[in-house]
């Protein structure tokens, strides 16, 4: 699986793929950090981080699918996906592998933008004016919500040969889990409300970006990517490409 993760992510860093992922991401989200000034730290007047962690979440729907949309859709189109399951390798290590290195890309896009919890750390009267564990309960949220995406997008790689239908199909389902169930709940009153929207992100996202760490709001994202690499490799095994 590491022999996987390594090529997949090697052929990332070759490619303009992850560049644009990552300038993109620094881009939108400093923007709306620093310059736009209905969103800006500087015109808020408080010291937190909540514009980036509202904006992310978006860019990431966005992005992440375009990271993944490859992963084995060029395979089959290539013709190299049976070359692939030719070698001694199980289909749980390729999936694992491929996954892997989609997340730590995404990942790797997040980790510039700490400078932006120590820019706000510093300028906060007195310094240090900042809710920390509600800004390390949001990066943990972002990074599970990161890993779910990813999830989901290589699943939708793994049951189409055109990289376009991929993305649109990774994007749909992702915004589907991150608000539709949401949208549902909201129509909705009382105890079904919640429910409802217990089975979607946004719900754990947020009490996440409460900095409650909860195990059950982990344990969800972790089911949620458990069985979307789950159906990624029962969609191997078919063989229907």
């Amino acid at each position: 699986m590491l022999t996987i993760l390594r090529k997949e992510f090697n052929a990332f860093l070759n490619s303009p793929v992850a560049y644009v992922v990552i300038g993109v991401f620094l881009v939108a989200t400093g923007l709306f950090v620093w310059v736009f000034p209905d969103s800006s730290v500087l015109d808020y007047g408080y010291a937190d981080l909540q514009s980036l962690f509202n904006l992310a979440p978006w860019l990431f729907l966005l992005l992440i699918p375009a990271i993944t949309m490859r992963t084995f859709a060029e395979e089959k189109k290539a013709g190299t996906i049976e070359l692939l399951l030719t070698r001694p390798l199980t289909d749980g290590q390729i999936v694992g592998g491929k996954y892997l290195a989609c997340l730590l890309l995404a990942l790797v896009a997040l980790v510039p933008t700490l400078l932006y919890y120590f820019s706000v750390y510093k300028l906060g009267s007195p310094p240090g004016n900042i809710d920390s564990a509600a800004t390390v309960g949001s990066y943990l949220g972002l990074a599970l919500l990161a890993a779910v995406f990813a999830a989901l997008g290589v699943l939708a790689s793994a049951l189409t040969r055109d990289q376009i239908i991929a993305f649109v199909l990774a994007v749909v389902a992702c915004f589907l889990v991150y608000t539709g169930f949401d949208s549902v709940a909201s129509v909705l009153e009382g105890a079904p409300a919640y429910y409802v929207s217990q089975l979607g992100i946004a719900a754990h996202y947020r009490d996440l970006s409460k900095g409650l760490i909860d195990s059950r709001d982990v344990l969800y994202f972790i089911t949620v990517v458990a069985v979307a690499l789950l159906g990624t490799r029962l969609a191997l095994r078919s063989r229907t490409w």
